[in-house]
């Protein structure tokens, strides 16, 4: 996300005042993204089919900003959402693991960031299918190693810059 973008939600974020009805959307684009509060990094891991083939997506909410994360798929044109992660409380770190093979059907992703339990997502990032930077994997460690890596240097860049 550039600095005029970063700046945007910012603003965004400050006007809606953490009200339950206040919502802020999102358009992530690389395989990492970071805002104040959260961080979200993406990964392929290769199975030995297409069908086996997992897009795993790590949510870290390490912060009390947003304590409750759902995370589904929508097909454009039907409107129809597929759950790959309930509403739930984060804890921390949030690993969903979406079939490769399902971005054909629901290639739009939105990650939910709640700041309560309300019904209305305080921040939503979303996706047009898997973002065009995410690497792929044929060993989970070097997978594992790989976003633990993305998700700490997010955390140590300035949020207003490319991580």
């Amino acid at each position: 996300m550039n600095a005029w973008g970063w700046c945007m939600a910012v603003a965004l974020l400050a006007a809606a005042g953490g009200g339950a009805q206040a919502q802020t959307a999102l358009h992530g684009s690389a395989d990492v993204f970071a805002a104040p509060g959260v961080i979200l990094a993406w990964a392929v891991e290769r199975g030995a089919t297409e069908s086996e083939t997992r897009v795993v997506l790590r949510i870290d909410t390490r912060t009390a900003v947003f304590p409750v994360v759902g995370v589904v798929g929508i097909d454009p044109f039907t409107r129809q959402e597929k759950v790959w992660s309930a509403i739930a409380p984060s804890a921390g770190t949030l690993e969903v693991r979406i079939p490769r093979a399902q971005f054909g059907d629901f290639p739009r992703t939105e990650v939910r960031l709640y700041a309560d339990a309300a019904a209305t997502p305080a921040l939503s990032v979303f996706y047009l299918g898997v973002p065009d930077t995410t690497p792929e994997f044929a060993e989970s460690a070097r997978l594992d190693a790989y976003l633990a890596l993305r998700i700490s240097r997010a955390r140590a860049t300035d949020p207003g810059k490319s991580p």
